[in-house]
């Protein structure tokens, strides 16, 4: 059986988070070691809410550099810009012709944007087909997700089953892959962490602004004596993501036993998350400073990528009548 073709992207609209490392990249990451790994930084999504060129250049080479500081073997899996292969913009307008609006005006980034009374751009609004084209351009198998993510994979299956069923068998059709770990990954407020709630922990902070940061997560007001619940709390919640099981374990004892403070919790957090990252930190220094090994690995993978874009384009050209 011949060996899945994976796709994932993640959006540089700011330094990557633990959320996103958790999320995506780490998943990511292990995948590499199971198929044919494709992985974009995507640009053209994040234009949905970055107009600043130069940071939008500069959160682009961070996520590269942060991704391969994390374990990313470039000849293992494909890492590229999402602009360095433009055919995706001419898939997404074919595929916009087949969606109805009414699917995307379900979708839930479309919908939470109008609840709360803003005005969306038609970027935001055609969002999912975009994605969908990055799906399928690929002829991906495997698209690894969160469950906030999922709808998304969903319209591009029924894209994809419509584009077939009208022009032939045009289109891989994809299965989505929970990754469980999206879920848990909590930010300063206890709420998901996300850079639009401003409640974000970077893969790479300075020990002071790391420190400062898992100082300042937000408690219930218990004091010191009291038992306390592990299963509510952030700090046990993130303390779960970067330290050893038995050490996850007596935390969550001493929660419940009482005696001991938030603040000496979090300062064992602290501990954990600075040893956790500190092999990708000395790996990222390294990277850094070398930036022209970085853009060869960008401009490699685009090259592979478009290998594979290009004879999907002809394919769909043809079937769609354009050829």
């Amino acid at each position: 059986m011949a060996a899945p073709r994976i796709l994932s992207g993640i959006k540089p609209t700011g330094r990557p988070h633990l959320g996103n490392y958790f999320g995506m990249m780490r998943p990511g990451i292990e995948w590499q070691e199971r198929g044919e790994a494709f992985y974009f930084i995507a640009d053209y999504h994040a234009l949905t809410t970055v107009h600043d060129p130069a940071a939008l250049r500069e959160y682009t080479r961070s996520v590269a550099l942060d991704f391969l500081a994390c374990g990313l073997d470039p000849k293992k899996a494909v890492l590229f810009r999402q602009s360095d292969v433009p055919e995706v913009t001419e898939l997404a307008w074919l595929l916009t012709c087949l969606t109805p609006m009414p699917m995307l005006e379900n979708c839930h980034a479309y919908k939470d944007h109008v609840a709360k009374g803003k005005v969306p751009s038609h970027g935001l609004f055609a969002y999912p087909v975009l994605m969908a084209a990055d799906i399928l351009l690929y002829n991906s198998n495997v698209v690894p997700v969160g469950r906030d993510q999922k709808q998304h994979v969903e319209v591009t299956r029924d894209l994809a089953e419509k584009a077939n069923r009208v022009f032939g068998e045009v289109f891989t059709v994809p299965e989505a892959s929970i990754v469980a770990e999206v879920a848990t990954v909590v930010g300063l407020d206890g709420q998901k962490m996300s850079k639009s709630y401003n409640n974000t922990i970077g893969l790479f902070e300075e020990e002071k602004v790391l420190r400062k940061k898992v100082m300042s997560i937000v408690t219930d007001s218990a004091p010191v004596e009291a038992p306390k619940d592990p299963a509510n709390s952030a700090i046990v919640a993130l303390y779960r993501l970067c330290a050893e099981p038995d050490a996850v374990a007596l935390m969550e004892d001493q929660f419940r036993a009482g005696g001991i403070g938030y603040g000496d919790f979090k300062k064992r957090l602290f501990e954990a998350l600075w040893d956790r990252f500190a092999p990708f930190r000395a790996k990222r220094a390294e990277l850094s400073a070398d930036p022209a090994t970085l853009d060869a690995i960008l401009e490699d993978g685009a090259r592979r990528a478009r290998a594979v874009a290009l004879p999907t384009m002809d394919r769909v050209r043809k079937a769609f009548g354009l050829k």
